[in-house]
């Protein structure tokens, strides 16, 4: 690709558009977001980032901007994006961000603004009630305890109050509950305009009010659904968009990674097995067809789990093949969907439901033969074996599989995802704005530009406006030895000690590992603070029980990097163990690093490195989220002062001043903050 320019744009309001200009003022002291909104005042920072962002907007332009933490680039991007009067769609990273924009800060800003746009809020089909599903439930026996029973029911007099069909309206109902794929649709078993609740649809009336909003709030999932062209059955998502805004853009090329590819897993093949038998109840002499091939399909789904248990958790397709006994398994998934699929073929136009099984056991088969053909075959399209030419990136997919307990998941994911990214991006004809409080490598946007697919943009890097000096202390432990050491984690936990004894606990532990994890609550399990473990109690439980203790200690794993706000004295610690490098087991990830080598890349340099370095800075993001926060971050590795790529990590950072001395840590905290 060719190299984004290297100029920023200019740090001034001066000569920017009609739009800067305007955003400029509505950010400023005397403002009527100023007046509105209790505690608010100018910070230059954010109006610069806001100004960037109008100026992509008029122009119709491409904009990256890295703004770090406290800069305000939320109000930054939706103050020209409300003033503009643009068809504008503002997709975030996750749910929880997405419901924080679209129920708090879009009101507060659209009320302050006084702009009468209309807003909508569009969330997956996955998050709304499906009356068909919700009716075909009521007739089976799948409930699995009185509790589930109970909740079914809180669920089904609940969908006689809503008016979203949002289930996140029902705190009571956990994220990762069995009843949710009873109660809910997916692209493979909505009827489509079939479905006699058409008229009634919770997805349909919410992409209804989405044509008609003039600003729309998604997600990352939903937006490259509507990007992979994956429609649904509705057709295009979201039509007309004059400009995107891209919240959280750092996590979009892993993401675009799963929607390029496709998928078949053990959870959507026993719901087929148990849907087709549903679907024949009110169809005479359908069940004594189907019953026996949708039973084997179910069978042959956990023959086949059962048959890779062996396999390590995740590795290549032609890890699995290679497995005497995996390979007849896969065979009789692949015959029992055939099987089922012909048993359908002459009951399709006997009802909806039963014609769309038929076409998601056609599909699945499709897939199913796809990843057994390329995956084993090792042909084109896939990583090729050595000795052959290599391919572009952008040809290049790797076939893979997951399991979990009673589970798997086999998976063609794509290498590269910049060509579709950049082609949908360009046929928009939209300005498009990506932002993050990590999207650059020592200041320059190359790597992420390349996962997107950007050739040529405008660029922002705003620093986080905090008075680091002031505010933080980063500390290097001493006389480490190697993280690949079996007595690593006794040393660093033996570092970290004297930290939390000066700090009081109020500190967050991330590790590498989840076995890494372990160990350290285990050792940890006596210390004279609250303990906090990820995966004991479900996340938002955990953090809040973690902010009320006032002294906690809480320990976690990659997914607390991101996403986890706590301010206040609450947390004064944040510990990171070792250098985030991308696990070596994830098949994608090595298979990336495989085809960078043979295309005679360096995946260290090109892939690794910067992957790692924005890993990081997600994490050392957690600790000073105000103005009043203080804070010491510790980063455990000696290899960032051992290796010279140790530079590139510490120059990414903000510029806390940097200590090697346990008692400079423990003057810190003995000081009370300056007024």
């Amino acid at each position: 690709m060719t190299s984004v320019p290297p100029s920023r744009i200019a740090t001034n309001h001066a000569g920017s558009s009609r739009l800067g200009r305007a955003s400029f003022s509505a950010l400023a002291a005397e403002s009527a977001l100023a007046q509105a909104l209790p505690g608010f005042h100018p910070r230059p920072a954010q109006q610069r980032l806001a100004v960037a962002v109008a100026d992509a907007f008029e122009g119709r332009q491409l904009l990256l901007a890295e703004a770090g933490t406290g800069t305000g680039k939320t109000f930054a991007y939706l103050v020209p994006a409300l003033l503009s009067g643009m068809k504008t769609i503002i997709s975030t990273g996750t749910r929880a961000l997405q419901d924080q924009l679209y129920q708090r800060d879009l009101p507060r800003v659209r009320d302050a603004l006084g702009v009468g746009l209309k807003s909508a809020l569009l969330k997956g089909r996955a998050n709304y009630l499906c009356r068909y599903r919700m009716e075909q439930a009521k007739g089976e026996s799948r409930f699995q305890s009185r509790e589930q029973v109970s909740q079914f029911q809180r669920i089904v007099a609940w969908s006689g109050r809503t008016h979203s069909g949002d289930l996140a309206e029902m705190d009571s109902l956990p994220e990762d509950s069995p009843l949710l794929p009873m109660v809910t649709s997916t692209t493979d078993n909505c009827l489509g305009t079939d479905c006699p609740f058409w008229g009634d649809c919770f997805v349909v009336q919410a992409r209804q009010r989405a044509q008609a909003a003039d600003v729309v709030v998604v997600n990352h999932h939903l937006l490259l659904a509507d990007l992979a062209l994956k429609q649904e059955g509705f057709g295009e998502i979201l039509p007309g968009a004059q400009a995107f805004v891209i919240d959280e853009a750092h996590q979009l090329p892993e993401l675009a990674a799963q929607f390029f590819g496709e998928g078949i897993g053990a959870r959507p093949l026993v719901e087929l097995a148990r849907d087709a038998i549903g679907e024949c109840k009110d169809v005479p002499g359908a069940l004594a067809a189907v019953q026996a091939p949708a039973q084997a399909l179910e069978v042959a789904t956990r023959a086949l789990r059962a048959a890779m248990d062996n396999l390590p958790v995740r590795g290549t397709a032609w890890r699995a093949l290679d497995e005497v006994d995996v390979e007849p398994a896969l065979g009789m998934l692949l015959d029992a969907l055939v099987h089922l699929q012909a048993a359908l073929d002459p009951l399709r136009q006997a009802a909806p439901g039963l014609d769309a099984c038929h076409v998601r056991a056609h599909g699945h088969a499709l897939r199913l033969r796809r990843w057994l053909g390329d995956g084993g075959e090792r042909g084109s399209g896939s990583v090729p074996v050595p000795g052959t030419e290599p391919e572009p990136l952008s040809r290049l997919s790797v076939h893979w599989y997951e399991l979990t307990p009673r589970g798997f998941r086999l998976q063609r994911t794509p290498l590269d995802v910049s060509a579709p990214l950049r082609t949908h991006r360009e046929q928009s004809n939209a300005a498009w704005v990506f932002t993050s409080a990590t999207l650059a490598v020592e200041g320059r946007f190359h790597h992420m530009a390349q996962r997107l697919g950007i050739e040529q943009a405008q660029e922002l890097i705003e620093p986080s406006p905090f008075d680091w000096d002031r505010q933080t202390l980063c500390y290097l432990p001493t006389h480490l030895p190697e993280p690949a050491m079996r007595d690593y984690g006794q040393a660093m936990l033996a570092a970290v000690r004297p930290v939390l004894q000066a700090s009081a606990g109020r500190a967050f532990l991330l590790f590498a590992s989840h076995r890494a994890l372990r160990e350290a609550a285990e050792a940890l399990k006596d210390a004279p603070w609250p303990l906090f473990v990820q995966g004991s109690e479900p996340r938002h439980v955990l953090l809040q029980r973690f902010r009320e203790s006032g002294n906690g200690v809480l320990l976690g794993t990659a997914s607390f990097r991101e996403g986890v706000d706590v301010a206040g004295d609450a947390l004064s610690v944040v510990v990171i163990d070792k250098l985030p490098f991308a696990a070596p087991d994830d098949p994608v990830f090595e298979a990336r690093l495989d085809a960078i080598r043979r295309a005679g890349g360096n995946p260290f340099r090109d892939e690794q490195l910067p992957q790692a370095v924005i890993a990081l800075k997600q994490g050392a993001g957690r600790l000073i989220r105000t103005e009043t926060d203080r804070g010491v971050l510790v980063l455990c590795d000696p290899r960032l002062t051992q290796k010279s790529y140790g530079r590139v990590f510490l120059e990414s950072l903000p510029p806390l001043p940097i200590t090697r001395a346990l008692a400079d840590i423990q003057a810190f905290f003995a000081t009370p903050p300056q007024a």
